[in-house]
């Protein structure tokens, strides 16, 4: 007898937080979908060279990956997800066997890798599942090489509030949050970009 899964908000919730099995695969490609414009806007602030090499943290359905791959001469993508990790090292095997790609299981709070190696790092729509956003700022600025910048983008808490989502799993942001943590870790010249002044979401740039 098959096993019904009822799509109740707080399961929808942990796909996002955290994508496993089918359902997490379905997820993220619906919210490759609703967030590309989003994930877009992030990667063309970071103004990624052929040169550098490139941090994506909660790469999630991979929307932003082959971009990445394309420009850079290196990417990393970290998830907490090992089902989202085991996908990517799948579909970009020869982009790691070329040297030019490695995907890690980790947090952004706790990030497996080596200290100032990336020029350029974002993250998108992951700030609301960071158990710590001062250990996560402080993270992401330990890992890029000085003068190295960071996007962030993330639907302020505003918006995010009305949506009504499971607050034990999502913790909503204020941009004011966001830029106090990112100066604290030590980021300088924090400012809030959208494309237009309608915009919802921010997404926030920051320099090592």
């Amino acid at each position: 007898m098959a096993t019904q899964i009822h799509m109740t908000p707080r399961f929808v919730a942990r796909q996002l937080s955290h994508p496993r099995g089918c359902w997490g695969r379905i997820t993220g490609r619906l919210m490759n979908r609703r967030n590309a414009v989003m994930n877009a806007y992030a990667v063309e602030l970071l103004g990624i060279k052929r040169s550098d090499r490139v941090l994506e943290v909660g790469f999630g359905g991979g929307v932003n990956l082959p971009l990445l791959i394309e420009e850079a001469s290196f990417v990393t993508g970290v998830d907490a997800s090992p089902d989202v990790v085991n996908q990517a090292r799948t579909k970009y095997r020869d982009a790691m066997k070329e040297g030019r790609a490695a995907f890690h299981v980790g947090r952004a709070e706790a990030l497996p890798l080596r200290g100032m190696q990336y020029h350029k790092a974002c993250t998108v729509n992951t700030v609301y599942f960071w158990k710590s956003l001062d250990a996560g700022c402080s993270e992401l600025y330990r890992v890029l090489m000085p003068g190295g910048r960071l996007a962030v983008g993330f639907l302020p808490k505003a918006y995010m509030d009305r949506m009504k989502l499971p607050r034990d799993i999502f913790t909503s942001r204020t941009a004011g949050e966001m830029i106090q943590a990112l100066e604290l870790a030590g980021f300088k010249d924090v400012r809030v970009c959208r494309p237009r002044p309608s915009t919802a979401w921010n997404v926030l740039v920051a320099h090592r």
